[in-house]
């Protein structure tokens, strides 16, 4: 599914949160949001998911406009929103059963998709006895089981530490190539935005605006970052962040050991 912004501003009460952003999201890609904190990247999910509406501008998806939630646009935040008196199994199944399938059917298909995002066996388990970062996959499952056509994922693996949130980033590539949604990704994380996206958008500080972006779609997918390397120091600048690598390892080898 297309996502397409057309001239979108956004308000509260007053405050500009988007000044006069456009931008089109094409079927299968995944653009990653990065900017500084409150600066408006999870109110433009908010505006795709039909949870709020622009103060002006058009939200388009595949050409009609986007007046409010449809189960076509799945927003996905970093806790995980799992019922804690539900099993993983039925957490995953209410996605459908949302949608009024059969409950037997919902389960099944269910299960299913547990065992892509590698839960099998935990299938009866509560959201209590299981990691965070297994809660998150289930969640995952939950995302990925209605087959949204847009899929809107605010800062999902912020709360994961590092050896897991590499692991999920891999399950949800997968994940994306089999079922080719429409991503956009706000993420804090630059290496993240680095490994995942197609595109990134850097943002300014609140109103948003787009200070750059950034092409990475004909590159292999790799957690090895280190061509990435001077595009990641622009990303940091744009954000404000100027430490440089080298500085360290300068300090470092002066240091007496």
């Amino acid at each position: 599914m297309k996502l397409s912004f057309n001239n979108i501003e956004k308000r509260f009460s007053g405050l500009q949160v988007i000044d006069n952003f456009s931008r089109d999201f094409e079927q299968g890609e995944l653009v990653a949001l990065v900017g500084p904190s409150g600066c408006g990247k999870s109110t433009l999910l908010h505006l795709a998911a039909g949870l709020e509406q622009p103060s002006s501008g058009r939200i388009l998806a595949d050409g009609r406009p986007v007046a409010g939630p449809n189960p076509e646009r799945t927003l996905m935040f970093q806790e995980n929103a799992l019922y804690p008196w539900l099993t993983l199994a039925q957490n995953v199944a209410l996605a459908l059963e949302f949608q009024k399938i059969d409950k037997r059917e919902a389960h099944k298909q269910a299960l299913g998709w547990l065992e892509k995002v590698n839960l099998k066996g935990f299938e009866n388990y509560y959201p209590h006895q299981v990691s965070g970062g297994m809660r998150q996959r289930a969640a995952l499952a939950r995302a990925f089981i209605a087959n949204p056509k847009v899929l809107l994922l605010d800062e999902p693996f912020g709360a994961l530490d590092a050896l897991t949130r590499m692991t999920l980033q891999d399950v949800l590539l997968q994940l994306i190539r089999e079922m080719s949604p429409t991503v956009l990704l706000v993420t804090h994380d630059v290496d993240e935005a680095l490994f995942l996206a197609d595109r990134i958008l850097v943002f300014s500080p609140r109103p948003a605006k787009v200070l750059k972006e950034f092409n990475l779609s004909h590159h292999a997918k790799s957690h090895d970052l280190s061509e990435f390397a001077g595009m990641r120091r622009e990303i940091l600048g744009l954000l404000g962040i100027h430490a440089e690598q080298n500085d360290i390892s300068k300090l470092l080898e002066g240091a007496e050991v």
